[in-house]
């Protein structure tokens, strides 16, 4: 269930997305995440103002999203009811369970360990998957944006002890960012999330999924991340190191380069020009090429 924070972020993603007249669609996929996902106290509903701003899309003129909303509200009234009674139950604000008795013995077991107000998990990090975790991913009404949203779980939750509900609200967050900003279902959104996948699932990566759950990087920051803000430290140094030596060994003199017709110096202008290529960055990146006016002896490189 959503902590607070959590709570807080999405009502505002909520009312963004009602001021600015998105379209139904939308707003009735955050409010299936709040119906499901929310079970707020009197108190985080005071703070967050969530009631309020769930409330008014009871009046809403799409007829759909104004009866999820009013499952939501209804949902949470009976919630804090709920918490009403329980506490009239329990006079003094003693509580039900972990109580101290007279001989100093606790009567039940110390609590687990909480991430962000939820236990955190407690399976294989290694083999985590929204299989494994039982996760509906099934949010949207679009079975690829689903599976998206299944395959940025599996990255995220690689390695993690965060809460299911912290890492599939993560997980929507993301897809949905990536879906904004490659305009929809298109080629570029689905490598987009392939490759944010792969990227979390690298090992010595571990960093860039733990950011992203923080919000250190958020969303909408991670879908543009280039290849190499996607890398960890480690693997920049290693590519930075990589393309050194490369420049080194493509710039010792050969003993024979080939002649193109085709190139043209910019300094005389004659098509005398020697060239040599070498692979001076990263495998996924172009080869370098090595330029030499036999006429002037200008030199030049270009990728």
């Amino acid at each position: 269930m959503m902590d607070q924070r959590e709570l807080e972020s999405h009502i505002k993603a909520v009312h963004k997305a009602a001021s600015a007249n998105e379209p139904a669609a939308s707003l009735i996929a955050m409010l299936e995440i709040l119906k499901k996902d929310a079970a707020p106290t009197e108190e985080m509903l005071r703070t967050t103002k969530a009631g309020i701003v769930v409330g008014k899309l009871r009046s809403n003129a799409n007829r759909e999203v104004a009866r999820v909303a009013n499952e939501v509200v209804a949902k949470w009234k009976r919630g804090v009811e709920a918490e009403k009674k329980a506490k009239g139950l329990q006079p003094g604000g003693a509580k039900a369970h972990g109580s101290v008795s007279p001989a100093g013995k606790s009567s039940s077991p110390a609590p687990k360990p909480l991430v962000g107000g939820k236990k955190a998990y407690e399976g294989d990090t290694e083999t985590r998957k929204y299989t494994t975790d039982k996760v509906d991913i099934n949010r949207t009404s679009s079975q690829t944006r689903n599976n998206c949203i299944g395959l940025l779980y599996n990255g995220l939750g690689y390695r993690s002890t965060e809460p299911i509900a912290n890492v599939l609200q993560r997980a929507q967050e993301v897809e949905n960012a990536a879906y904004k900003a490659y305009n929809g279902e298109t080629k570029e959104y689905k490598d987009k999330i392939r490759s944010l996948f792969q990227n979390l699932k690298v090992k010595t990566n571990a960093e860039l999924g733990r950011n992203v759950m923080s919000g250190s990087i958020t969303a909408e920051r991670f879908v543009v991340m280039t290849s190499k803000e996607l890398m960890s430290a480690e693997q920049r140094k290693t590519d930075a190191e990589l393309e050194q030596e490369n420049m080194k060994k493509a710039q010792v003199p050969m003993a024979e380069k080939s002649i193109s017709d085709s190139l043209e110096c910019s300094g005389c202008k004659k098509k005398m020009v020697s060239y040599s290529q070498a692979q001076t960055r990263s495998a996924d990146e172009p080869m370098t090429t090595f330029c030499e006016c036999m006429n002037c002896g200008k030199r030049w490189k270009f990728s």
